[in-house]
């Protein structure tokens, strides 16, 4: 239950310590996420440490922020990559082949990896994982949250009769609020 509440409470103070400089995306956009964090309730349950993203074999991985190589090689039987952060945080990504070496010095938005096969995906992916310590957080919650927009409606101007007084004629068809 104290493992839970200490990640709850990370998670939660991660998006006031940001890495520093804008984080970048380690793939493209737009990602596509197969599969969501999912953190056990403790520290040797079951759980999902990270989120799936697709990706063909062979894309370029690139530094989500500026850091150190923490590890670059296998695990497991499976190429990992950790970059640590200046702000103590921990960024992995499996399956790779990495590009850098250990203790070298990465700027965000560097090519550091090539995903390979072996995910644990039906489809080939990057498993990207977030760490404080020992805990693991969501690593989504480095990268900037989505500006929400809305699109211009499609089809004609509604008839004059359905634009409610003291509104402007457009495309709003919902009922007035």
């Amino acid at each position: 239950m104290t493992t839970l509440l200490i990640s709850l409470l990370l998670a939660l103070a991660l998006p006031l310590s940001p890495p520093a400089g804008p984080a970048v995306r380690p793939l493209p956009a737009p990602l596509s996420v197969v599969r969501w964090w999912d953190p056990p309730p403790t520290p040797y349950a079951a759980g999902h440490r990270g989120v799936d993203l697709a990706a063909p074999v062979g894309a370029e991985l690139r530094a989500v922020a500026a850091g150190r190589v923490h590890h670059a090689g296998q695990v497991a039987g499976r190429g990992v990559l950790s970059l640590a952060l200046p702000n103590g945080l921990r960024t992995t990504y499996e399956p790779v082949r990495p590009l850098v070496a250990e203790g070298e010095e990465v700027a965000a938005g560097q090519v550091v990896a090539v995903l390979t096969e072996g995910s644990h995906c039906p489809e080939p992916c990057l498993h990207w994982g977030l760490l404080s310590g020992e805990v693991y957080l969501n690593p989504l919650a480095l990268l900037a949250r989505p500006t929400p927009r809305l699109l211009p409606g499609t089809g004609p101007p509604p008839p004059a009769a359905e634009v409610s007084p003291g509104r402007p004629a457009g495309r709003w068809r919902g009922p007035s609020p």
